[in-house]
């Protein structure tokens, strides 16, 4: 063997690439260097003590198939992992005699597990190699044409649905999204399986709490199944997994996903996550699992704005067949500013204070009822809420003070609206000021002045006031 190491190395990677597809090849072949070749041992550099773990649990048949094609019988492997700085300084080399059969290679072997009536039913374990039907755990009505879009889900809506027309095959893999309880993540992360499911019946799609992955992989541990609890996963075409900060803390659990994580993802296959807090913010899960959850997108849900808030309640009470006044949308979306999920919840109420009691559906009696759900009745109303007040006494689009125009009516307009900001909100100078055409704090400061002077000096502009007030405190 009269090749050099490179030439060797060279020869094994063309063989390599032809084996699997080239996402993997380049992340788990490209940075690999060859060091030397000595008594039958080639000699490679790899990045870390995973890098070297991995190879060795997916590539070592492909490893050793194209070594003993390109050196011949008997050949030996060799791995410096660099442990610092990038070289080779401090790093612990391990020889590999290449086995002639992979023992590590993860089996999907026939598994007897006995039934009980007493659990419930384990949808992680296989029952041996035969194909089995996989409960997605999808519900049809969290789908995409429920979940309202606003500016407050745009980016995340945007990107699911992406996904949901070329799973697998987008950047945003994974996609993390992140939010408040009761803004919608789930709804979203749903609507992406559903429909996968609509447009390829044929991809196993599987939506799991990360609770439930947690008692499902210590069953497994249990019962020393978790060779087939991870290649259930392994064979998954989309995984949902929810509520992801649920992993601090769990060693194991976290191990294990890390594991299924690279898999799927280098397989091409498509992550969806979710969480309360963005990655950045998460805490007790392993550096090396948060540092994937930043390789796609993440997307934040945000607390929707005002005219988002209206869809969602007519939507509700269309597909409900009810009718009920715009007054009374209203005043539910102005006064609930929390999340969607108080949001409905207050209309349900509402709508079953009005069937119980026989009661018709009136702007006291939302009051009323709203009055009771919101925990304190001096609420904080928001910047949106007041713009589009201030623009509906007017009879101009809310639009319209976002927009450069020095028109006196809209300038007005404005000034009234950061007058009503900064009187009725808790938000800073500098917040009334973006949100209310992208203005900063001086001008803001300015604009209140200029209202406190014309409410002193000018009678009709007082009236313009007070009952712009009224309606805002309704």
């Amino acid at each position: 063997m009269n090749k050099s190491h490179t030439e060797i190395w060279e020869s094994c990677l063309r063989i390599i690439k032809d084996n699997i597809k080239s996402i993997g090849f380049n992340t788990w072949f490209k940075p690999i260097v060859p060091l030397k070749f000595e008594n039958n041992t080639l000699t490679i550099q790899v990045p870390s003590q995973f890098f070297y773990e991995y190879l060795e649990e997916e590539y070592v048949d492909l490893l050793k198939k194209s070594l003993k094609a390109v050196v011949g019988e008997d050949v030996k492997l060799m791995y410096g992992i660099v442990v610092k700085n990038g070289d080779l300084e401090n790093s612990k080399p391990y020889t590999v005699k290449l086995p002639t059969n992979n023992t590590n290679k993860l089996q999907n072997k026939p598994v007897n597990i006995p039934s009980s009536t007493d659990t419930p039913k384990n949808p992680f374990i296989i029952p041996g190699i035969k194909k089995i039907h996989i409960d997605p755990q999808l519900r049809p009505e969290l789908s995409f044409e429920n979940f309202i879009e606003g500016e407050c889900n745009r980016l995340a809506r945007s990107a699911g649905y992406a996904i949901a027309t070329n799973p697998g095959k987008t950047t945003f893999n994974p996609l993390f999204l992140y939010s408040k309880n009761g803004l919608g993540k789930t709804h979203l992360a749903q609507a992406i399986g559903v429909k996968i499911k609509e447009d390829f019946p044929d991809k196993i799609v599987l939506y799991v709490s990360s609770n439930k992955f947690i008692l499902q992989y210590t069953q497994a541990v249990r019962d020393n199944n978790i060779n087939d609890f991870i290649h259930f996963y392994q064979m998954i075409d989309v995984l949902i997994i929810d509520d992801v900060q649920d992993f601090a803390g769990k060693e194991g659990s976290q191990n294990v996903f890390f594991h299924i994580f690279n898999h799927l993802h280098q397989s091409g296959k498509q992550l969806i996550l979710t969480s309360d807090k963005p990655p950045v913010d998460l805490q007790g899960l392993e550096q090396r699992l948060l540092s994937r959850f930043k390789w796609g997108l993440s997307a934040e849900l945000l607390v929707p704005d005002y005219e988002t808030k209206i869809k969602i309640l007519k939507q509700k009470i269309y597909k409900d067949g009810i009718e009920l006044k715009n007054e009374i949308l209203e005043y539910i979306a102005s006064h609930v500013t929390t999340s969607i999920r108080e949001l409905e919840g207050a209309l349900v109420s509402l709508l079953a204070q009005s069937t119980l009691n026989k009661k018709e559906i009136t702007l006291d009696l939302a009051k009323q009822m709203i009055d009771k759900l919101v925990k304190s009745t001096k609420r904080e109303i928001s910047i949106d809420y007041i713009q589009k007040v201030v623009c509906d006494y007017f009879n101009m689009q809310v639009d319209l003070l976002k927009s450069k125009t020095r028109k006196r009516e809209i300038v007005q307009a404005r000034q009234i609206a950061m007058y009503f900001a900064k009187s009725l909100t808790k938000s800073s100078l500098a917040t009334i000021g973006s949100q209310i055409g992208n203005k900063d704090h001086a001008t803001v400061l300015h604009a209140c002045k200029t209202v406190n002077n014309l409410i002193d000096t000018d009678k009709a502009f007082k009236v313009y006031i007070n009952d712009i007030e009224k309606k805002l405190k309704m």
